[in-house]
């Protein structure tokens, strides 16, 4: 039986080879690459108050951020940021459409990191192309050695600084030089210098277009207001080429001469004159491409260029609309309340555990007690002086606890404590709180509540 399906489906994806391309788009793409690599390669190296500046300690259950201390109890920041960031990626996308894609995804830049060392090596589109046709020699393989030399090493640095925004990298370099490094350390290393290697040095537009799942919702985002790169088919049609002396409209021809430099400059091998495609990360390398030709056949730029549907058709475009008003507004509250809740943060986490093992007890003086323990973080990086104190009930106080606690800077201190109050005053349940005050600055405090019982009357 005859498998109906067409065989495309089962050929391999081909080899693209993006061309070479010069331009204030590229200039801009290279600007963002090595901006944004320099800081992901030195911001572990960086040092705040004796300790790595910028450290997640999951053993610890510590996120260091300069000279910030962030604890499990802190989450909601981290989920608020994230929320942040997502609407940050609606409202960008709406205006300007993939602009996160072309210059700033990881997979973009690690990409084109990897494309400089390959053409640093094997050189030209052109020269990269034969050479992959050529037979196996000498030449072909030293050329092939030594990116492949590079890409490693690439890598395993990559893998390595990863790995170093989680265990302190200075450390993690006296392992690795001793040699005394392994377990998950190792594991992670080597897994996320071997993703590197794979998606930037191999998959390249391959995650773009099948496993980022951004490229398959970004069309409910777009509405004919959203920048985007788009070809002026008005203006471009019919294409054909020609020398530069002859007249476009006497030959019957529009500005667009066939030479093919957008596509051979796309990173995804798309071809942006036929139209919208979810490959299109909008890195503008075409425009850059289509630029370069109009200067040189004396036509206006702007053929391939950043444009809106409304503006193609000769409407007026909006760019305040509710869509981005929306956003922004959403925007500006979420960032605001993040902004409100770090500076309002208290550095004390109190934490309080009743005993349950025992109601309560009685003692002489028809005193009630009741037994706790109370957990004091200290989540500031400095030693703290404490005063612990309890009230709710008349004549409540706290016995076995001193009048001031020390906890070490990011410390947590564990501390057994009674609560003790009359007879008369503590009958049936009655709700308590617990206080902890910094001595060095009264308006730092922590309350936590917690119940009391007592004989029932």
């Amino acid at each position: 039986m005859t498998d109906p399906r067409p065989a495309s489906m089962y050929e391999s994806a081909k080899k693209i080879y993006p061309r070479e391309i010069k331009g204030r788009f590229a200039n801009l793409s290279k600007l963002a690459t090595i901006i944004l690599l320099g800081l992901f390669y030195a911001v572990p190296w960086l040092v705040w108050d004796e300790r790595q500046a910028f450290l997640f300690d999951l053993p610890a259950r510590k996120f260091y951020l300069l000279g910030l201390t962030l604890w499990p109890q802190d989450f909601p920041y981290l989920a608020l940021l994230l929320i942040i960031a997502a609407l940050s990626l609606f409202f960008f996308t709406a205006l300007a459409g993939r602009l996160w894609c072309g210059f700033a995804c990881p997979q973009t830049v690690w990409t084109e990191a990897f494309i400089w060392m390959e053409q640093f090596t094997e050189g030209t589109r052109s020269q990269r192309m034969k050479l992959d046709k050529a037979p196996w020699s000498w030449n072909k393989l030293r050329r092939k050695g030594s990116k492949q030399f590079l890409w490693v090493t690439f890598s395993l640095w990559t893998g390595f600084t990863f790995v170093g925004y989680f265990t302190p990298i200075r450390e993690l370099g006296a392992e690795i030089v001793a040699l005394s490094v392994g377990g998950w350390t190792l594991f992670w290393g080597l897994f996320y210098g071997f993703a590197t290697y794979g998606n930037a040095g191999y998959m390249r537009e391959q995650v773009c277009k099948y496993m980022c799942p951004y490229a398959r919702f970004q069309s409910a985002m777009f509405d004919k207001d959203t920048l985007i790169i788009s070809y002026d088919t008005e203006r471009g049609e019919p294409r054909g080429g020609r020398k530069r002396s002859v007249d476009p409209k006497q030959a019957g021809l529009g500005d667009c001469i066939d030479c093919t430099l957008c596509v051979q400059v796309c990173p995804t091998g798309i071809d942006i004159r036929e139209g919208l495609q979810y490959e299109c990360i909008a890195c503008a390398a075409c425009i850059d491409a289509c630029d370069s030709v109009m200067d040189k056949m004396n036509y206006p730029r702007g053929l391939v260029r950043y444009t809106t549907e409304h503006s193609l058709h000769n409407k007026e475009t909006h760019v305040v609309r509710p869509r981005m008003l929306v956003y922004a507004g959403l925007l500006l509250l979420l960032v605001g309340a993040l902004v409100t809740s770090m500076a309002m943060r208290t550095p004390i986490i109190l934490d309080v555990i009743r005993d349950r093992n025992a109601l309560y007890r009685e003692l002489p003086g028809d005193l009630i007690e009741n037994s706790y323990t109370i957990k004091l973080i200290n989540q500031s990086n400095e030693e703290r002086h404490f005063s612990l104190a309890v009230e709710g009930v008349d004549g409540i106080f706290l016995d076995g606890v001193d009048e001031t606690v020390t906890v070490a800077g990011g410390g947590v201190l564990s501390l057994p404590v009674r609560a003790r109050a009359h007879r008369d005053n503590a009958s049936g349940v009655a709700t308590i709180n617990f206080i902890a005050t910094a001595l060095d600055d009264t308006n730092t405090n922590r309350t936590e509540d917690s119940r009391f019982l007592g004989p029932t009357p």
